[in-house]
Parts: C-alpha cells; sequence; structure tokens
C-alpha cells in the first residue's frame, strides 16, 4: 500500500492535490471537454493563511468543491470563458427559426446599440447580474423609454437561458433584473391614446375642407372606419376589397427592413402580425364609398407599379404611383396637425397613424358591447387587449353620462 502524499505541514493530499517546492498547491483534472486542467491556490483550505507577498485567491479546496459541484451538474465553465456574449448571441439568433424578420432585424438594431461594443465583448463568466442592472439604468437615464429597456431584456433573458441550459452558466445573470428597476423607479409606459369625438370630427373636416390635405381623406376614413393597422392598411391590394360581399379581407402586412447590412430599408410583406390578424371586416357605406371613389380615379390615372414580394395593385399610392410609405403617412398627419393649429382652436394633439386605429377601435367600444365581436375586427390576440380600450372607453361614458346626470334628480 503507498504511502499518502502529504503537505508540507503534514496533511494528507487528496488525489490529483499536490504541493510544488515553492509551497504552492496545485490540482489536476480533466473538464468536460476532455482537457487536462490544472488550478494553483496558495492556501489548502479557507482557513491558511496567504503568503507575505502573495496574492491572495480562493483556497484549493474551495475551487475544487466548485469545479466537482460544475462537473455534477454538466456546467462548463471553461468553455463559457472562451466564448463571448456577442459570440454566443449571434449562436442564439441563428437557431431562433421562428423569429419573423421584421422582429429579428429589429432585436439586430437594439442589440447593436446597446449590447454590441460593450457588455458584448465580456465572456459569458465574466457578466454578473450587477452588470445587467447597471446597463439598463444607463440607457433609463440616457433619457431611452422604458420600453426600448423591456425589449432588450426580452432579447438578452432567453440568451442566456439558453447558455444556463446548454451547460455555460448555472444562473441567469439577467433573473430579476426587471423587478428591481421597477421597484426603484416609475416604470409607466405612455399610452396611444384615442382622438375625441370633437377631435376626430375637427381633423377630419379640416383635411376634407383643405385643398391641400383633401386627397388624403380617403385614407384617413378608411384607417378611422376599419381599424386597419397601418401596415395592413397600405399593403391592402383591389383584389382584397371584395365589393360584392361588402368586406376588406386582410391576409398580409407591409413591413419595412433592411434586407442585407448595408441596403436601406425596404418594404416587404409580411403575415399579419398575430393569427388573429387575418380577418374580414364589413365595409362601413363611408368606407365603400371612399374606396370607390379611390377605385375610379385609379382606373383612369392607372394603379401602383410596385411590386412587393410578388404582390401588387396597392389601393394606396403617391402621385408618382408608388405604394405609400408608413413613414410618408406620419409626415403627412404631422403637416396637417401644424397646419390645423397654425389657423385653428383648440389646437388638435400630435398623434400618428396607429392613434387613429386607437381611435376606431375606442368609437367601436362606445358602441358595442360585445367583445368578442370588437376583437375579431380589431384583430387581436387576446381579449384582454380589447378589454384594455373597452375598458377605458366606457370610463369616459360614465363619466359623461354622470356629468349630464348632475342637477337633473335630487339626491340632497
Amino acid at each position: 500500500m503507498s504511502e499518502k502524499r502529504r503537505d508540507n505541514r503534514g496533511r494528507v493530499l487528496r488525489i490529483g492535490e499536490t504541493q510544488r517546492p515553492d509551497g504552492r498547491y496545485e490540482f489536476k483534472f480533466t473538464d468536460l471537454g476532455g482537457k487536462r486542467r490544472t488550478i494553483y491556490s496558495w492556501r489548502l483550505v479557507e482557513t491558511d493563511k496567504t503568503p507575505p507577498g502573495k496574492r491572495n485567491t480562493t483556497s484549493l479546496r474551495e475551487a475544487e468543491a466548485k469545479i466537482q459541484r460544475d462537473t455534477q451538474d454538466g456546467i462548463d465553465r471553461y468553455a463559457a470563458a472562451r466564448i463571448t456574449l456577442n459570440e454566443y448571441w449571434k449562436q442564439y439568433l441563428a437557431s431562433r427559426f421562428d423569429l419573423r424578420e421584421t422582429s429579428r432585424q429589429q432585436y439586430l438594431e437594439v442589440y447593436k446599440r446597446y449590447v454590441e461594443s460593450g457588455l458584448g465583448v465580456k465572456s459569458l463568466t465574466q457578466i454578473r447580474y450587477d452588470d445587467i442592472k447597471t446597463l439598463y439604468g444607463q440607457i433609463l437615464a440616457r433619457g431611452v423609454k422604458p420600453p426600448t429597456v423591456k425589449l432588450l431584456h426580452a432579447i438578452l433573458h432567453p440568451v442566456f437561458a439558453t447558455a444556463v441550459r446548454n451547460g455555460y452558466l448555472r444562473v441567469n445573470p439577467s433573473d430579476g433584473v426587471m423587478t428591481e428597476l421597477r421597484r426603484g423607479c416609475t416604470w409607466e409606459q405612455s399610452k396611444r391614446h384615442a382622438l375625441s369625438e370633437q377631435e376626430q370630427t375637427a381633423f377630419l373636416e379640416f383635411v376634407s375642407s383643405s385643398k391641400k390635405h383633401s386627397r388624403w381623406l380617403p385614407l384617413f376614413t378608411v384607417l378611422l372606419g376599419t381599424g386597419l393597422r397601418i401596415g395592413e392598411c397600405l399593403g391592402l391590394r383591389w383584389e382584397d376589397i371584395d365589393f360584392d360581399h361588402n368586406v376588406i379581407n386582410v391576409n398580409h402586412t407591409v413591413v419595412y427592413y433592411k434586407g442585407s447590412k448595408d441596403a436601406a430599408r425596404a418594404p416587404h410583406i409580411n403575415p399579419p402580425k398575430t393569427r388573429a390578424g387575418t380577418r374580414s371586416i364589413p365595409m362601413l357605406s363611408d368606407v365603400r364609398r371612399a374606396l370607390q371613389i379611390l377605385r375610379l380615379e385609379q382606373m383612369h390615372t392607372g394603379s401602383t407599379t410596385d411590386v412587393v414580394d410578388g404582390y401588387s395593385g396597392f389601393v394606396f399610392q403617391v402621385r408618382n404611383q408608388h405604394m405609400l410609405t408608413i413613414y410618408r403617412v406620419n409626415s403627412i398627419i404631422r403637416t396637417i396637425i401644424d397646419d390645423y393649429n397654425a389657423t385653428e382652436a383648440p389646437p388638435l394633439p400630435h398623434f400618428s397613424a396607429h392613434n387613429l386605429r386607437h381611435t376606431f377601435c375606442t368609437r367601436f367600444c362606445e358602441n358595442e358591447t360585445n367583445i368578442k365581436v370588437i376583437q375579431e375586427i380589431m384583430g387581436h390576440s387576446s381579449a384582454r387587449m380589447t378589454m384594455d380600450i373597452y375598458n377605458e372607453a366606457t370610463q369616459n361614458k360614465k363619466a359623461e353620462s354622470m356629468a349630464n346626470l348632475d342637477g337633473k334628480i335630487r339626491i340632497g
């Protein structure tokens, strides 16, 4: 039976442990990747004192315990130390076959802006909870809105989660960060408010009576009379308008993203935002009339010449027969509001095309109590989204009703 190895203090050393002539301890082992590794420490156990002038590190036995725990749990810490977050992010994104191209492009842009040159160059094992928290806090301090930070968290959290599942990390360093941030600062997301009935009327009357802006009235009539998302509206083709059955068939949407690294943003056709987005919307008489007028005009002037992913014959166009873009619509709305506010009072609030969808839904909720019908017309993926708008609309109606009741009944 061989004699057990001991250190210079007579303590028995375990298998793989040795003490070098200079007094430093070492431990040799094989990692999960099959490579031989060696770790060193000037202390065998935690209670040992570090020799004067030597670097104080974790004791050998403590380091061994971590290695054994990692091995038992399948954590390959050495592999994680050799891969940066940027490298792992590319691997992760390549595996996300379920991502819509618009989401992929959005993820790439947000990651590049806030992560790539900073946190991204660190290895997975270098990133701690405080690093994530500091990053989010710095972004908020720069005036970036909370929804952007929430999107960034929605990008990073699953990246680290897969690193945990794949044995690179023991815990997800982004767990709990958002909860702590919400406790420490105001986290209210600004809502897109609907136009009031008075604002809606003022806007439409101004557009209708303006020589400069009246040509856009059919567009606003369709948006305010259908609740279509702006991408769904601009993606409408004449073959999607069924005048015989008086419905608009929604089965695609226009989105804008870069086709390659250096390319400019270009239009593409995607399926609707959600499965519920594929739907048929009955046409109100004003919507039908506006589309018929446009159709007659284009029979003389010609339809759009653009072809996007095989789709052509778009309903809404500019004068050069190119399809109308989302950016142009919002620019048109801003110009109209500025022109209105320069001559009329009270002023109109600034809003975007999406506010017109919200306005339609609010008017719909004010006149319809069947939540399921509202949900299907709007193409909401859940009744909860519909209820949020419905509750806001009914709250306003309740306040209006109580105001009308005030002074009409004796209560005191």
